[in-house]
This record gives structure tokens, C-alpha cells and sequence, in this order.
């Protein structure tokens, strides 16, 4: 028979145990002598510890990488990629915010490149990311801030709040125009509580009463917050990669003109980097929040959940999907149960294409593209999308992530897939994928999904071992 019992501390002999013989005290531990050293194979030390030795060097890729981001014709590279992108939408694009915020950015870009390669190297990458973030994010949004101007999805969200102190529920019973729809839950309305209560009297109320603003701060602050979770030491300030970050053109645009994704790229990022450091409640909380801003968030609730089982267990994965199921239903019955038709109208129906007013929203790819053929198109876009996310539901449970990064790649290709295949999807979009992807990279300073395992984590207990049977 063999015994599943894991070796312990032998137990004393004597009259009690049945058995007959006294323990034998166990030897005093000491260093091992010169002899000792040289039979294990241990080489003797000839000098005392020195400050700094036995310290975990970097692996030869961090270091490569690092080396690689600080050349000059790197960043010159990318900030030319940029000024080229933004001075392209003053030509294609037919929307005049888009045209204005290209036309101020490109220059910003194109300066930013130059101090690139004559300022020190020591300056260039923070010059030059002050300069991009001034001329590509800073002065487009407080100029178009102050002339009141942005696109729908603002106005969308500000008229919300303000519908939901004056009715009670942030959705209009009857519709008639594409603004008249609200394709968020009821946690966007938290952005809109500025203008509702500040209005646009005067140029700082007009300035701080923007939804823009508070979605940028959102995104700054899980970002910063993320970051500070997934850091193996505190050697880099994460202040140069967030500028890199919102000063690109990708974000940037977004940032300026709408917005309104930029939470939950934030909260989505800072969800998986709680559930990697055992945090179950504010990981439940985080997403809670997610799930209740938008509804292309919901699929982040499995990853998290998973991602905690995987190392931490069963107790802290329920403890945390109990907290965002609670959480969550606690925001969206209220509206779901006032106006229930509404709900379902706007938020689930009018994304999907399926109400009499079609989403404004519009660019070439899969979904969009086989919806412009009509009901047979459209029905292809849906149940290709329905096989892409059962895929990726197959391969989460598959291969649960066992890290923060594996868990945003995760659920980065879930949503690539149901941006691409989507009727109604846009370029906008990605942004969301594409920061899941690289963000939770720089902050943990490791570009494989494998884990840092915590001391806690059940991937760092080890297995005890079964003996053998005694023959």
C-alpha cells in the first residue's frame, strides 16, 4: 500500500509510541569547512560580499531592447511614422475635428523627430515627448474644448448624466436620430457628472466640465496604477513610456477628438495587474466598473477570474467574479429594471446593427465590409464573430494565463477578433487590443508571458513527493 503522506519530523520512541530507542539529538548546523566546500563542487570565496553582487542581472533581450529604444534613428523612425499619419487626415478625412488635430500635430511630430538628433542623447527622448504631447494632445483638445467641439460620443455621454438627475435613467424613451441613442452602460455616466453639474458658463467651467478631460485622467491613473503593480523593482519611472504612449497618434487622436474607450483600456490593464498580485476585491471592483462602462468589457471578467484560479486558487477567483457579478448588478438593475426596453435597444441592439437607425460608425474592414451587403452580410458578420469568440473561450479554457501578460494578450485577441468581425466596427477600436498588448509589457519590463511568480502563488508551492513503498 502506498502512503500519501508527506515526510515530517520523525516521532520520538519510547513507552508511549510502542517502540523502544531514544531519539537521537540532531547535529548543530554549521558552516561547512574548506574540505566540505571543495567536495560539493562550492568553490571557496576569497573575498567578503561586495555591494551589489549576487544581484539578478537583466536578460541579454531587456538589454537589447533598452539599447534599441534609445537610438536616435529609432526615434526618429517613429516620430516621423507619426507626422506622416496625422498630416494624412487634413487630406482623407471629412470630419473637421480630425482635420484640426492633424493639422497641429504633424508639426509637433516632425519637431519632435528633429530634436531627436540634435538634442543630447541624455534629453532628446523627454524633449521630444514633452514636445509630441504638447502639440499632438494638449493644445488640440483644450482649442477644441473651449470652441465646444467633439464628436457624438461626448455630447452622448454629457446628455446622460444630465438625463439621469433629471429622469432617473440615462436612456431616452423614444429615440429618433443616431445621437438619440446610448450605447453605454450606466457607469459611463460618471464622466458626463462634470458637465451636468458645472455646465458651460465660462471658459473654466467649459474647460473642466469636458468629459474628454475625465476620460483622459481615468486612463492616465489605471495606467500609473497598473504600472506600479506589475514593476519588479522601481528602477524607472513610468512618466517618459506614458507620454510616449498618449502622445502617439493612435492615442492621441482618440484622446482629443472622443475618448471615450480610453477607460476602459485603463480599467481593462489595471483589472489584470490586481488579479496577478492577489488583490481579489479591488480586482473584483475594477471589474465591476469595466463591466458596467461598456459591454465589450464583459469577456475581461473570465480572464481575470481564471487568471486568479490558475495561481492563486478557487477561494480568491470566487471571492473576486462574486465581487464584480455584485458590484455590477447593483449598477445596471436599477436602469435595466426602469427602463428595460430602452437598455436593450441601445445598448445591445444598435451596436449590433439591428435596430431601424444604423451606427454612423464606419471603415473597411471584415464585419463592416459583409454588412454593406445586406441581411445575408450582416448575418455572416454576426456568426463569424460568434465562432471567433467561441475560439478564444476554447482556448482560455485551454490554457488559462498564469500571468497579467498572458491574460491581456487573452483577451487583446478576443476583442481584435470581435472589433474585426463586428457590423459595426470601426479603427478606433483597436486602440483597446493594441494597449493591452503593449502596455502590461513595459510595465512588468518582459516581453514573454511567462510569470513572475509571487511567494504566495500555488506555481511556487512545491509537490510534496509520495515514498515509496518499503519492500
Amino acid at each position: 500500500m502506498v502512503s500519501t503522506r508527506t515526510p515530517g519530523p520523525s516521532r520520538p520512541r519510547g513507552r508511549f509510541t510502542g517502540r523502544s530507542g531514544t531519539p537521537t539529538p540532531p547535529a548543530a548546523a554549521g558552516p561547512p569547512t574548506r574540505r566540505e566546500r571543495l567536495r560539493r563542487g562550492l568553490a571557496p570565496r576569497p573575498f567578503p560580499r561586495q555591494r551589489g553582487e549576487g544581484l539578478q542581472l537583466p536578460p541579454p533581450e531587456r538589454l537589447m531592447q533598452a539599447r534599441l529604444a534609445s537610438q536616435r534613428w529609432v526615434q526618429l523612425l517613429g516620430c516621423a511614422i507619426a507626422a506622416v499619419w496625422a498630416a494624412a487626415f487634413p487630406v482623407v478625412s471629412d470630419l473637421p475635428n480630425q482635420r484640426l488635430w492633424g493639422a497641429v500635430a504633424a508639426p509637433a511630430y516632425a519637431v519632435a523627430g528633429l530634436l531627436c538628433v540634435v538634442l543630447p542623447r541624455r534629453l532628446a527622448a523627454r524633449v521630444a515627448a514633452g514636445v509630441a504631447l504638447l502639440g499632438a494632445v494638449l493644445v488640440p483638445l483644450v482649442v477644441l474644448a473651449l470652441q465646444g467641439r467633439h464628436q457624438s460620443e461626448v455630447m452622448v455621454v454629457e446628455r446622460s448624466a444630465h438625463l439621469l438627475l433629471t429622469t432617473g435613467s440615462p436612456y431616452l424613451s423614444h429615440p429618433v436620430v443616431v445621437t438619440d441613442y446610448n450605447p453605454y452602460l450606466p457607469a459611463m455616466t460618471l464622466f458626463g457628472m462634470p458637465r451636468a453639474l458645472l455646465g458651460n458658463g465660462s471658459p473654466v467651467t467649459q474647460l473642466l466640465g469636458d468629459a474628454r478631460i475625465w476620460f483622459a485622467l481615468a486612463f492616465l491613473s489605471c495606467l500609473l496604477a497598473s504600472w506600479r503593480l506589475l514593476r519588479p523593482s522601481r528602477d524607472r519611472a513610468p512618466l517618459l513610456p506614458l507620454a510616449v504612449l498618449t502622445a502617439s497618434p493612435l492615442i492621441a487622436l482618440a484622446l482629443v477628438v472622443g475618448g471615450v474607450d480610453l477607460p476602459l483600456i485603463g480599467v481593462c490593464c489595471l483589472a489584470m495587474a490586481l488579479a496577478e498580485r492577489d488583490r481579489t476585491i479591488q480586482a473584483g471592483l475594477v471589474l465591476a466598473l469595466a463591466c458596467t462602462l461598456k459591454w465589450t468589457a464583459w469577456p475581461a471578467l473570465p480572464v481575470a477570474v481564471l487568471l486568479l484560479w490558475r495561481l492563486y486558487g478557487r477561494r480568491p477567483a470566487a471571492r473576486a467574479g462574486l465581487t464584480a457579478l455584485g458590484a455590477g448588478l447593483a449598477v445596471i438593475l436599477p436602469s435595466a429594471l426602469a427602463r428595460a426596453d430602452a437598455l436593450r435597444e441601445q445598448v445591445v441592439r444598435f451596436p449590433l446593427g439591428l435596430t431601424a437607425i444604423q451606427t454612423p460608425a464606419g471603415s473597411p474592414l471584415p464585419g463592416k465590409v459583409l454588412a454593406g451587403f445586406g441581411p445575408t452580410g450582416h448575418t455572416v458578420s454576426l456568426a463569424l464573430m460568434t465562432v471567433g469568440g467561441v475560439g478564444v473561450a476554447i482556448w482560455l479554457l485551454a490554457r488559462p494565463p498564469v500571468s497579467a501578460i498572458a491574460a491581456a494578450d487573452l483577451l487583446a485577441a478576443g476583442l481584435a477578433i470581435a472589433f474585426m468581425l463586428a457590423p459595426a466596427g470601426r479603427f478606433g477600436y483597436l486602440a483597446l487590443p493594441v494597449v493591452l498588448v503593449i502596455w502590461p509589457r513595459l510595465a512588468a519590463h518582459r516581453w514573454s508571458g511567462r510569470p513572475r511568480i509571487p511567494a504566495n502563488c500555488l506555481l511556487a508551492r512545491a509537490v510534496p513527493t509520495v515514498p515509496l513503498p518499503r519492500r
